[in-house]
């Protein structure tokens, strides 16, 4: 072995990162590559790059240059593809710059994902519906349990599970954390809700309503113990509630559902005159058709 005497902090740090990189995956060095020769990555975890935060960075690279290489892998001579880098390969393209300097990976499809995902999860600023979304293709697509899969990505396996467990929360609530409407703090106690049109509900009354991730939890278990202690006739008066509530927004009808008792009640419409029950009575009809 040479010795190092004489050699730099940067050289020897090169160094480290490179033996990491080798046990990574192949590592064929860093070359300046065109722009024109590389492609973006077919396992991009991120689904949308801030164009803000893409132009401050391209004006960055006019005055800096790219500080950090990219990195890719090399699907044929002079064409390659994105493993990870691609916030900076676009802002370069925005630069005005032909090339950029980049890693060069020697990896397979499965690889190239996982490192992708890996890199991505760890040093982009993703959202929580990205990350679960990351982490259920790697579990997917490279085969590995939720412990392997945390260990790949430095969280223990109750972390993983919270993330892969917002996939289940309906769209609307998804999109609201993809667009930082709540935190995932506030959306996991609406995981466990069974009623549908509550989970909704409450997702609403926690952006109108600012409502804490404390406060979320506490409205959720008192829903949930509901659920658990009510009466038969209660949830069954509770049914006719939400149905209630169904009609009156498919009809815009003014229908009122009382109950009596389980399977027992009428159920009232108001109308002031004949023209007004013409109306309702049509609507009623296509609901029926």
């Amino acid at each position: 072995m040479l010795p190092n005497r004489g050699r730099g902090l940067g050289s020897l740090l090169s160094d480290s990162e490179l033996v990491v990189s080798q046990k990574v995956a192949a590592f064929k060095g860093v070359k300046e590559l065109e722009l024109d020769k590389i492609q973006a990555g077919a396992f991009q975890p991120r689904t949308d790059f801030d164009e803000t935060a893409i132009r401050e960075l391209a004006e960055s690279i006019k005055v800096h240059g790219i500080i950090q290489p990219i990195t890719v892998r090399e699907l044929e001579k002079d064409k390659f593809e994105i493993i990870s880098g691609e916030r900076r390969y676009r802002a370069a393209l925005k630069a005005g710059l032909t090339k950029v300097p980049a890693y060069i990976r020697d990896v397979d499809d499965q690889r190239s994902l996982e490192m992708a995902l890996i890199e991505n999860i760890q040093r982009e600023n993703l959202n929580p519906i990205e990350i679960a979304l990351s982490y259920q293709r790697m579990i997917n697509e490279c085969n590995l349990l939720q412990e392997e899969l945390g260990g790949r990505v430095g969280k223990n396996r109750t972390t993983v599970n919270n993330y892969l467990r917002l996939l289940q929360l309906p769209a609307e609530i998804q999109t609201g954390l993809i667009l930082g409407l709540l935190s995932v703090g506030q959306a996991r106690p609406l995981i466990t809700l069974e009623d549908k049109l509550f989970q909704i509900e409450l997702y609403k009354r926690i952006i109108e309503q600012d409502l804490s991730a404390r406060k979320v939890e506490q409205l959720v278990k008192e829903e949930n113990t509901f659920e658990r202690e009510a009466s038969a006739l209660d949830r069954y008066r509770e049914d006719m509630r939400i149905e209630e509530i169904t009609l009156k927004g498919k009809t815009l009808v003014p229908i009122k559902i009382n109950i009596s008792d389980i399977e027992k009640g009428h159920v009232s419409i108001k109308f002031s005159n004949d023209e007004q029950l013409e109306t309702i009575l049509r609507k009623l009809e296509s609901i029926k058709a």
